[in-house]
Order: structure tokens, then sequence, then C-alpha cells
């Protein structure tokens, strides 16, 4: 149960951050070199969708997981 609490909430903090960068305009995406990597949709915006797909895609795959292995519908994610 423990587990599948940990895969909502961490489904919600990226469709947070996804949220926030589609409103904002500038998401967070690693590293590029020594400085961070923050695509912006006027500067790149084939940049800003993909990540801003991959925020929610990620974010709603990890909040139904989470539901689905909360009701046993689906298996939860064996961590050792």
């Amino acid at each position: 149960m423990l587990i599948s609490l940990l895969l909502i909430l961490l489904g919600a903090v990226l469709l947070a951050q996804a949220w926030r960068g589609h409103v904002s305009g500038e998401l967070r995406a690693g590293r590029k070199y020594l400085r961070p990597f923050r695509p912006r949709r006027e500067d790149n915006p084939l940049a800003f969708y993909v990540y801003l797909l991959l925020y929610l895609a990620s974010g709603i795959g990890l909040t139904v997981w989470g539901v689905l292995a909360l009701f046993g519908a689906a298996p939860p994610p064996r961590w050792r």
C-alpha cells in the first residue's frame, strides 16, 4: 500500500511540474554541460513540447499504476 501511495505522489508531482511549465512557458529538463537546460516555448518549441509530453505521459502513467496497484488490479513494483 505504501508503494502505491508513493507512485501516486510521484505521478502528481510530475503532473504539477508539467502544469507549472505549461503556464510559465519553461520546463526543467536536466543539464546541458554545466548549466541547467530549460527549454522555453518561444525559444525552442520542439524541445519544450517533447519534454512537456514526457512529463505528462510519465505523470499519468505513474498515477494510474499507483491507483490500480492500490485496488489490486495491477501488480505493485518490486523494489529490492
